[in-house]
């Protein structure tokens, strides 16, 4: 069982930044992939970015170039660095960990980005 607690989100006007922080009960990053997705009022959830074992990263589209995401193996922690936000961005930010056949989540972090 690992519990995922996400923290960081809030309201900032386009062009501004967050960084999302995502802490794992245990050291997952050597057996799953992380992941942070978003799910927009009446839309569904969608991957945003994850990072593999090996630190090998991916980016939906409409983020590439403004997110980044990283971990700190020591802490336990992924984090996500918002840059660039646009009022597109807002939404819940959900914290994932795939540990085959498992699927954890986060309760999600509120982003709202104010035009």
């Amino acid at each position: 069982q690992v519990q995922l607690v996400e923290s960081g989100g809030g309201l900032v006007q386009a062009g501004g930044s967050l960084r999302l922080s995502c802490v794992a009960s245990r050291n997952v990053f050597s057996i799953g992939t992380m992941g942070w997705y978003r799910q927009a009022p009446g839309k569904q959830r969608e991957l945003v970015a994850r990072i593999s074992t090996g630190g090998s990263t991916n980016y939906a589209d409409s983020v590439k170039g403004r997110f980044t995401i990283s971990r700190d193996n020591a802490k336990n922690t992924v984090y996500l660095q918002m840059n660039t936000l646009k009022p597109e961005d807002t939404a819940v930010y959900y914290c994932n960990v795939v540990i085959i056949p498992n699927n954890y989540w986060g309760q999600g972090t509120q982003v709202t980005v104010s035009s």
